[in-house]
């Protein structure tokens, strides 16, 4: 029996996880442990998805939160380690671009265990970004590099990986396997919602915490409102931020609402007009539910949304965000059923490659 240990910390991790880990369970000769560093602790950011997605529990949970980068990726590299040198498993598995993926990569490189990246080969261009540091690291210490898609693969060749003893695989995309295995169990989120609304999530660390990006954006988000309500899910850490820069909840007409679990995201994806976010996840699932999105960042990794006319680029210029928004109405119809992610069995590729990786 091969022993896979898989690394997990955010939010997206859990939902990729969820694909990845129910081929395993189906693949003779390959057990999992689970680890959780606890990158994401609020219940409805973490616990509800084991529970929603049907994921094994972690049999570890490092707890590890709520510190600088250095400080978390330090502690979580220490405590991994010491989950490896005691499961001694025969591959690593990692997920995105996060403090966690980056330090299950290193702590397994370390001690020569072999490394398993989903989500390998994206680019922002953008090294101010901690995710993009992450990706970097992590795919150049990686054995196993699984890209979503093409462009991910280009861009590991442009970097000379024909010249790394790397094994790289266009898989597609893991959360276009969840999107079709999930669909069918959206559940309407048990809030007020309008009847016609626009999806929002704001998280990343170059926009909450920059008082004025975040200050521009929520401008925008104002204009648009008064125009289309906007329903938000909060993310907590976002939340503080605002509070910080003086902003009055109670007295806001955007909809703020709680974090809500996966099935209920598909819900709200799925029934509003149009997405606003800053995150990679979201851009795409966006696009597997047939959405426009505009893309609250200076560059995405995801260039193929934005080249197809799916996806706009708009920073957090209130102007360019209210431009964009206006832009939607004027729209030509677009096909949003192109392969761009693959067929829908990146899970069941990943396993095979893996299996046949540990000679199974």
């Amino acid at each position: 029996m091969k022993k896979i240990v898989t690394v997990l910390g955010a939010r997206p991790q859990f939902i990729k996880a969820a694909v990845v880990s129910r081929n395993i369970a189906s693949q003779a000769g390959l057990t999992e442990v689970i680890v959780h560093t606890g990158q994401h602790f609020d219940a409805n950011m973490s616990d509800i998805f084991f529970d929603e997605m049907e994921i094994p529990k972690p049999d570890y949970n490092l707890n590890i939160n709520g510190l600088g980068h250095g400080g978390m990726t330090g502690q979580m590299l220490e405590k991994i380690e010491g989950v490896l040198l005691s499961e001694k498993p025969d591959l690593v598995l990692v997920y995105g671009d996060t403090n966690s993926t980056l330090a299950g990569a290193l702590a397994a490189k370390k001690l020569h265990i072999p490394v398993a990246h989903v989500e390998a080969g994206l680019r922002s261009f953008n090294m101010r970004m901690p995710e993009e540091i992450n990706r970097i690291v992590t795919d150049r210490i990686s054995d196993l590099l699984f890209c979503p898609t093409q462009s991910a693969m280009d861009n590991l060749a442009n970097e000379g990986y024909a010249n790394i003893a790397t094994q790289i695989t266009n898989a597609g995309d893991v959360m276009l396997d969840a999107a079709l295995f999930y669909a069918k169990k959206a559940k309407r989120p048990p809030v007020n919602l309008p009847s016609e609304f626009a999806l929002c999530t704001i998280h990343r660390s170059e926009n909450t915490d920059d008082p004025m990006r975040l200050s521009n954006i929520l401008s925008g988000l104002k204009e648009i409102n008064r125009k289309l309500q906007i329903v938000v899910p909060i993310h907590p850490r976002t939340r503080g931020k605002l509070v910080q820069i003086g902003f009055n909840f109670e007295l806001s007409d955007i909809n703020f609402i709680n974090p809500v679990g996966y099935f209920e995201m598909i819900y709200l994806i799925n029934n509003s007009k149009f997405i606003i976010t800053d995150s990679g996840g979201l851009q795409k699932e966006a696009y597997f539910f047939g959405k426009h999105c505009l893309v609250t960042r200076d560059e995405t990794e995801w260039t193929e949304l934005i080249e197809g006319g799916f996806n706009f680029i708009c920073g957090s210029d209130p102007r360019k965000i209210l431009d964009c928004f206006e832009s939607l109405y004027k729209l030509k119809t677009v096909d949003f059923g192109q392969p761009l992610y693959g067929d829908g069995e990146a899970g069941n590729k990943i396993i095979l490659a893996i299996s046949d990786f540990l000679d199974l």
